[in-house]
């Protein structure tokens, strides 16, 4: 629990009042059935009015004071809980922000969604419930006990013959329940992952007519979901019959014992009214009391959950930033014996003892096949990734000894898949520069070759974007994310296969511009047409992990046969430059 004080600490006055006015409450309930006897035994039986008002205006003002009480107290314990939710829903979107793509990857991207929500949720209400109830029951059910002892001892035994009973099968139904609770969050992560991969890929479901596929494959996933829960809460259902069976032999074993009392006169009637009353409160709060610790067991399964990813040391990070106040300037790259695997037991490296010195300012392409390690070479740059063994260098420096906030700010990385956000087209493409004027817009979508299709659009930079930029088509979407790199006027500027939906037209003005107007930056373009990079350079070619040649195009057609192979058979398929 150690990890919500702070939160607890900075909201302290809910965490006080909300359980104060509760017990305040709670000290109501067990006055006023003893008011009611005394007006029953005391008042009625005696015909004596003045003394029935004087108690009933004590009942009205306790009833009021207990109103107040409880509508003081429910307020203070929504708004504690609520904060509390909220600020550790925010430390760990903020914990989120931190991991690498192996931390993200490690828990799923379902995983994190339904931790930062329900398994918060969890929390916020097991806390309101604690607020409400964990000093308010024990208060009512001490006092019920004792006022029970003070009218009748005899009969208070019975309640302490019921109360271990009832002790018993509570520890039952939650050491049952608990397992049960973990097994339903897992399989709640599955639920939404399942849901996030076909809402974000719903055009390639319906392009594949797989709508049935998918609707099966909920399904299950839904079915599963729908067992685990019945499991877990059928356990807690439990609860209800088992408090209200205590409940009712003990009332019954009350009324049998009480009415011998009554008929012989060694008991009044209010009194024992008032005792019944009393034993309604002890269950009734013993109930409450396991309600909560049943309530208790679901939100620990979610507090381990949530401390899994508070306690997570991401990988990637300053602990090393030894030069953290280096600005890079240059935008001069090295990789020294870098390697690295996915899955660190695997035997085969997706980049194997790579060594490769790049210049400032150069165009460099890198081409190979599918699988061959092009991403994850350029994903060294920012620290997407750390190799396994070697270094990668930026301005003669390890990228681990710079801070990443320096290092990513001189590095613009359009990745394969182009991600926008729901906005205007300006709105997407100030992420790379937040304060960027109209003429820096302008000019970004230029160069990107962007700005004679956003003009094309009756509110042209102000035009609304559909989530994920639904409403423009791939080549268009890949322009605009070139512009927003760009944009961060970075050292580095590496284009992931980020033309490969814009004609070889198009992509020829791209590279053109780059040449004529981003000469002091460091630009790496891959790419599967050789059109693409066929002027860079340097290009480097990647084979299995290896690289297989490096050096301009006329270079690499004397000497490199993956190179040599890769540019016939698009030359056979029309795709490599005209006039190379």
């Amino acid at each position: 629990m150690k990890k919500y004080k702070p939160y607890i600490k900075k909201y302290l006055y809910c965490f006080l009042l909300g359980p104060f006015f509760m017990i305040l409450e709670a000290c109501g309930e067990f006055i006023l059935p003893f008011l009611n006897a005394n007006i029953i035994d005391n008042g009625a039986a005696k015909g004596d009015i003045p003394y029935i008002l004087q108690n009933g205006v004590y009942m009205l003002l306790i009833a009021a004071v207990m109103l107040l009480s409880g509508v003081l107290g429910a307020a203070f314990s929504i708004k504690g809980s609520s904060k509390l939710a909220a600020g550790v829903r925010r430390d760990i979107f903020n914990k989120i922000q931190t991991f690498s793509f192996l931390n993200i990857d490690e828990f799923t991207t379902g995983s994190l969604i339904t931790r930062i929500t329900n398994d918060i949720t969890q929390i916020q209400m097991f806390s309101q419930t604690l607020l409400r109830g964990f000093f308010r029951s024990p208060i009512m059910l001490i006092g019920a006990l004792v006022m029970s002892f003070a009218l009748n001892p005899r009969l208070a035994l019975i309640i302490l013959i019921v109360v271990p009973f009832l002790a018993a099968a509570t520890f039952l139904i939650i050491k049952t329940a608990s397992p049960r609770y973990t097994q339903m969050q897992r399989r709640l992560d599955s639920l939404n992952t399942g849901i996030g991969e076909a809402i974000t890929n719903e055009r390639v479901i319906k392009s594949f007519v797989r709508e049935d596929f998918e609707k099966e494959k909920f399904s299950k996933i839904n079915n599963d979901l729908m067992d685990k829960t019945i499991s877990a809460l059928k356990t807690m259902i439990l609860m209800q019959p088992v408090s209200a069976l205590a409940i009712n032999i003990t009332t019954l074993a009350v009324v049998w014992f009480s009415g011998k009392q009554v008929m012989v006169g060694s008991m009044e009637i209010g009194t024992l009214t008032a005792f019944i009353t009393y034993l309604s409160q002890i269950l009734t709060a013993l109930n409450f009391l396991a309600n909560i610790f049943l309530q208790g067991t679901r939100a620990k399964t979610s507090d381990k959950r949530i401390s899994e990813v508070l306690s997570t040391v991401p990988d990637i990070n300053d602990s090393n930033a030894a030069n953290s106040e280096k600005v890079i300037r240059s935008g001069e790259i090295e990789f020294k014996n870098v390697t690295f695997r996915y899955y660190k037991n695997n035997r085969e490296a997706v980049l194997d003892n790579i060594n490769l010195h790049i210049n400032s300012g150069d165009l460099v392409g890198i081409v190979g096949s599918t699988g061959s390690g092009k991403s994850t070479l350029v994903s060294m740059i920012p620290r997407l990734y750390d190799p396994d063994l070697g270094d990668v260098l930026v301005d003669k420096t390890n990228v681990r000894e710079l801070s990443l906030y320096h290092l990513r700010e001189s590095v613009s990385v359009v990745l394969q898949k182009n991600t926008l956000f729901s906005g205007t087209i300006a709105e997407n493409l100030r992420w790379g520069k937040e304060d960027a004027t109209e003429e820096e817009l302008f000019e970004a979508a230029k160069i990107a070759q962007a700005d004679g299709f956003i003009l094309s659009f009756p509110d042209g930079y102000e035009t609304e974007l559909g989530q994920g930029g639904v409403n423009l088509s791939g080549g268009q979407k890949q322009r605009l994310c070139i512009a927003r790199a760009l944009l961060k006027k970075p050292k580095i500027l590496i284009l992931d296969d980020s033309t490969s939906a814009v004609d070889t037209a198009t992509d020829a003005k791209i590279r053109k511009a780059f040449r004529e107007r981003l000469g002091g930056i460091t630009k790496i373009i891959i790419a599967q047409r050789i059109s693409s990079v066929i002027d860079a350079d340097k290009i480097i070619v990647l084979d299995g992990g290896k690289i297989a040649g490096c050096g301009t195009h006329a270079d690499l057609m004397k000497n490199c046969k993956p190179y040599q192979e890769i540019y016939y058979s698009q030359k056979d398929s029309e795709e490599v430059f005209c006039n190379e």
